[in-house]
């Protein structure tokens, strides 16, 4: 008989095992399309998919380490035939699940998650759906890989092989240290962000990806979220009704030939994300003096929106409202979703279709709310994050300080073959607001040490555009500089209020003609997109909810979601509104009831768009 302590790696290595093979069946399953990747490609989807393997694994081992545990405590119970069934069980309700999501995939394009809660209240649906399934075939598949590993557990890893061959405190204290060490592939390793379906995500080809899932890992992970985002709960009116009063605030008034204020025809495009830039720091906004004053100057020698405001309250949110032009969910967000991403359009899509070369650089951890698969789906040429850096670069929480960062784009553009665009990403003025230069203003506090951070990437920001500008590439490079999200430092802002939200946009660089205006138009993160291409003459019909912010409009108007809550600024003021105990929050004086009903149809008609994606 074999030491009982070896029982509980090697069940582990089990589960492993399976979800190995169960990828391998996906791929030939699917061979037509694993046809078409490389050998390197499949090979990625196993080492990629590794991680979510082990999370999965790790979920399903917590219960038989546990009784593991209790049999070195109490040598009377005998916990072999509770874990065989158990195990036994999982194995067939799991191959049932991934026989399942084969032919599911083919229709879907998608692996398997809480889609399919959403058709039990139409169960002739679902039937219809498998009416054309082979389910000879999948019942074939499930028989074959549940008894293949039901035998190949009773052969070779049922717990009754396994003695105690230990001291009972040596065999107690393996057992406890194995139940503990869970919690490593529990949440993919010692990192920050806990594991998502990122780590899977290593290719432009969207298969690809979705072959690196482990399917039941998915499946949890949906189901935990299915009640926050299976259906619209902001239903204040009829849907047609919504989305004619959306469509309105939609309706230009004029247009403008907006590729006047270039030079050239076909720049670069340096899109630049400042991390909480708050415009209540910046002081060409009105804000505290001091603190930009890089960024100020840029204002000064390029166009200055005065009234923007971001469209959500997190990094995740703000990326895709200013690269896809997309509305930010009050309780969710989209980026979570890889299956729905796919479906947004992105800048680097367009530039990419335009023969631009695109790249994508960040000092922190890309996998972060699964921030890299919505990359992927946008198809950048070049990916550099946190590992991509030299840990001694490191602040202790987030990854590269900015100024590090900002000299690796320098170094690296200088190669880059133009046209191209290129994204950056900033992090120092992210909490905790750790700088590597001596704090600019004094204080210990919390609003002491974010004006110093904002100031050291403004600073770091300068630096780089100094260089910038003695580059060959920089007279014909447009710069787009704009926050993910604004903050409630300083002055502690309520979760709602709009100076919240309010934040910097600024086109500048060499390759911009018109200089030192102003444009006081009301908008949000989702017009940047619209207005870049356009100024570049670039299609942009697909980013339908955004505006031309240089392009004259009936109405100007701000619409943001804070917790189960929106804003909606326009000309005549601001309100916010909780969708909690349906009341308004704030209201400036002159704002009318109809604007309430714009915020709530726009709250309705954005939110159900994000559900059907």
């Amino acid at each position: 008989m074999k030491k009982r302590v070896y029982f509980q790696p090697l069940y582990f290595l089990f589960w492993l095992l399976y979800f190995i093979v169960a990828r391998g069946l996906f791929l030939l399953y699917h061979h037509d399309k694993s046809e078409q990747l490389s050998g390197g490609d499949i090979f990625y989807t196993f080492l990629y998919g590794l991680r979510l393997d082990a999370s999965f694994t790790a979920y399903i081992c917590v219960l038989p380490f546990l009784l593991s545990l209790v049999a070195t405590l109490w040598p009377a119970f005998k916990p072999s035939g509770i874990i065989r069934v158990y195990t036994y069980t999982l194995l067939i309700l799991i191959s049932v699940l991934l026989s399942a999501d084969l032919e599911l995939y083919t229709f879907w394009g998608f692996r398997l998650d809480a889609t399919p809660l959403q058709y039990l209240n139409t169960p002739g649906e679902m039937v219809a759906t498998a009416a054309t399934a082979p389910v000879f075939l999948l019942s074939l598949v499930t028989l074959a890989l549940s008894a293949f590993f039901i035998i190949l557990y009773l052969k070779a890893f049922d717990k009754k092989k396994y003695s105690l061959g230990n001291t009972k405190v040596v065999a107690g204290s393996l057992s406890f240290a194995y139940l503990v060490l869970l919690v490593l592939p529990l949440r993919g390793g010692w990192q920050q962000i806990p594991i998502n379906q990122s780590v899977a995500y290593f290719s432009e080809n969207p298969y690809a990806n979705h072959a690196g899932l482990n399917m039941p890992w998915n499946l949890m992970h949906a189901m935990l979220k299915y009640s926050k985002s299976s259906s619209n709960p902001y239903q204040y009116m009829p849907e047609e009704e919504a989305e004619e009063k959306v469509n309105s605030l939609y309706a230009a008034s004029g247009t403008v030939d907006t590729t006047a204020i270039l030079k050239t025809a076909r720049p670069n495009v340096l899109f630049i994300i400042l991390e909480s830039y708050t415009a209540k720091l910046v002081g060409h906004l009105g804000g505290e003096p001091g603190v930009t004053p890089n960024l100020d100057k840029l204002a000064a020698e390029g166009i200055a929106f005065t009234n923007l405001y971001a469209s959500g309250d997190r990094s995740e949110k703000g990326m895709v409202a200013l690269l896809s032009g997309y509305p930010v969910q009050t309780i969710t967000s989209i980026i979570k979703t890889p299956k729905k991403t796919e479906k947004l359009p992105q800048l680097s899509k367009v530039f990419k279709d335009k023969g631009y070369k695109t790249s994508y650089y960040y000092g922190g951890e890309l996998e972060f709310a699964n921030i890299k698969s919505y990359l992927l789906n946008g198809g950048y040429n070049k990916l550099v994050d946190k590992y991509d850096f030299d840990p001694s670069t490191y602040n202790s929480k987030w990854g590269a300080h900015d100024h590090v960062l900002f000299d690796r784009v320098l170094s690296e553009l200088k190669q880059e073959e133009q046209p191209f665009f290129s994204t950056v990403y900033t992090l120092s003025s992210h909490e905790p607001f750790e700088i590597p230069i001596k704090p600019k203003f004094p204080g210990s506090d919390n609003e002491a040490l974010f004006r110093s951070s904002v100031y050291y990437t403004d600073w770091a920001l300068g630096k780089f555009i100094a260089q910038a500008k003695k580059q060959p590439w920089w007279d014909n490079t447009l710069v787009v500089l704009a926050a993910d999200h604004g903050h409630p430092l300083p002055g502690n802002d309520a979760n709602h209020l709009p100076s919240k939200f309010r934040i910097p946009f600024i086109l500048t660089g060499g390759a911009l003609k018109s200089k030192g205006l102003q444009v006081n138009t009301i908008g949000s993160q989702t017009d940047i997109a619209t207005t870049l291409l356009a100024a570049l003459n670039l299609p942009h019909q697909d980013f339908t909810w955004g505006q031309n912010l240089l392009s004259p409009k009936a109405d100007s108007f701000a619409f943001y979601v804070f917790n189960d809550g929106f804003g909606f600024v326009t000309p005549q003021g601001a309100l916010t509104y909780d969708n909690v105990s349906k009341q308004v929050i704030t209201q400036d004086t002159a704002v009318t009831a109809n604007q309430l009903e714009l915020g709530k149809a726009y709250m309705q008609h954005s939110f159900g768009d994000f559900v059907k994606k």
